[in-house]
């Protein structure tokens, strides 16, 4: 099976233009493809999942990657699902996110001469003269055409700030100059973003000349993926300090049944004919390829020896056994404490088991928090520093451990 044909299998093809010549530039290894990352945190995480596989699995491939950081769009930012506006980042606060997504990417693509690249387009868009683009960009876009996209007809009851309008014409000016600059044929995205790459795939059209190629694909599961990883406690992420491992192991742990086998097929590199294999499976065989989800994406984001150490504790913890090592730990200060003791509810914060400390109680009310296997009996449960010493190890429900241990 060839590349395009395996994607679409995978379930990642949702719209495309120009199929044809897709395929054939894909398969080719002829694709110059970008996909744009929004620096809004230090950090990306899992909703940025199947765009990394993505540009892993076409770099396979031969064709070659940009990622593009939106240094300059952040900072007008994207309304496209959203009921606000984005509060505005410091320049220096960009520049940090930007950095820190190049380490994790790393880990799936290849940088360097002749293989992928980063580029942030902050580096044209913040030097563009505002009248010339409105002579030269804003005479391609009809205000009427922008009103029918979904992305802005969201937003039309609630508020849409002439600051956001403009994402649309400042998105295709990023294919428009990758067009020029980079060689970049070919731009991927959400369904969400269609409206917008298809104003990119026009502007090149409109200011280069019909015959310019420039096409335009999107995923299935990026709008999906705005979804993914969202918890009680906040987002799962692909830094170890602000989710770990074990904690990432345990997200694909607990997918719902209906969608291990989906995220296998969109997210793993295991071959189809294998995962075809799974489709027959039910029940307690469920449980089975919930780990192989588990395993694999935690290899792929924090290293076989992490993913190793995360199943390990896993099994010890559900199979009863008292190996904690390799659970995820949080040291509590001695100023944490007042009088020799910590709160439960304080606890649970500290360790991000609970958003805020209404989250912790609503938690212990419902039965949900036990502390060395014993459930906590109401909110005004503490922990001693002398239990601290030795480690206390904390359960939210069935599935969520932790050990909490004096710094």
């Amino acid at each position: 099976m060839k590349l395009y044909d395996e994607l679409v299998a995978r379930g990642l093809i949702a719209q495309v233009t120009n199929e044809d010549e897709i395929r054939q530039m894909i398969d080719n290894g002829k694709a110059t493809f970008y996909i744009g990352f929004d620096p809004t945190a230090d950090s990306l995480h899992v909703g940025h999942f199947m765009a990394l596989c993505l540009m892993k699995r076409l770099q396979m491939a031969g064709n070659k990657p940009i990622a593009l950081i939106g240094g300059g769009t952040a900072m007008i930012g994207d309304p496209s699902g959203r009921t606000d506006m984005r509060s505005m980042m410091t320049v220096e606060t960009i520049q940090h996110n930007c950095d820190c997504f190049k380490k994790q990417m790393e880990r799936f693509i290849e940088f360097g001469e002749g293989k992928a690249q980063m580029v942030n387009n902050a580096d044209w868009l913040l030097n563009l003269n505002y009248v010339d683009v409105l002579r030269e960009v804003g005479a391609c876009f009809s205000v009427n055409n922008m009103l029918r996209a979904e992305c802005y007809k969201q937003r039309m009851e609630k508020g849409l700030s002439f600051l956001e309008f403009n994402y649309m014409i400042m998105q295709s000016y990023d294919f428009y100059h990758l067009y020029q600059h980079y060689g970049c044929n070919m731009q991927f995205g959400g369904n969400d973003q269609w409206s917008n790459m298809l104003g990119g795939t026009e502007l090149i059209r409109r200011k280069l000349g019909k015959d310019a190629h420039a096409m335009t694909i999107t995923l299935l599961l990026n709008s999906e993926g705005k979804k993914m990883g969202k918890t009680s406690s906040g987002a799962v992420w692909l830094d170890p300090n602000k989710t770990a491992p074990y904690d990432f192991y345990q997200y694909w742990r607990n997918v719902e049944d209906a969608d291990v086998l989906k995220c296998i097929r969109m997210l793993t590199f295991l071959p189809l004919e294998q995962i075809d294999e799974m489709d027959s499976w039910k029940d307690a065989q469920l449980n089975t390829a919930k780990e192989i989800l588990a395993y694999e994406l935690t290899k792929l984001v924090h290293g076989e020896e992490e993913a190793n150490k995360a199943q390990a504790a896993a099994k010890a913890l559900f199979m009863g056994g008292g190996d904690d090592a390799n659970m995820p730990t949080t040291e509590i200060s001695a100023d944490q404490l007042v009088d020799g003791k910590i709160g439960i509810l304080n606890l649970m914060v500290a360790c991000k088991l609970a958003g805020s400390n209404g989250e912790a109680r609503r938690l212990i009310q419902q039965g949900g928090v036990f502390v060395n296997d014993e459930k906590v009996p109401d909110h005004t449960f503490s922990v001693t520093e002398d239990d601290l010493k030795t480690g206390v190890k904390l359960r939210k429900g069935k599935k969520v451990f932790h050990k909490a241990l004096l710094g």
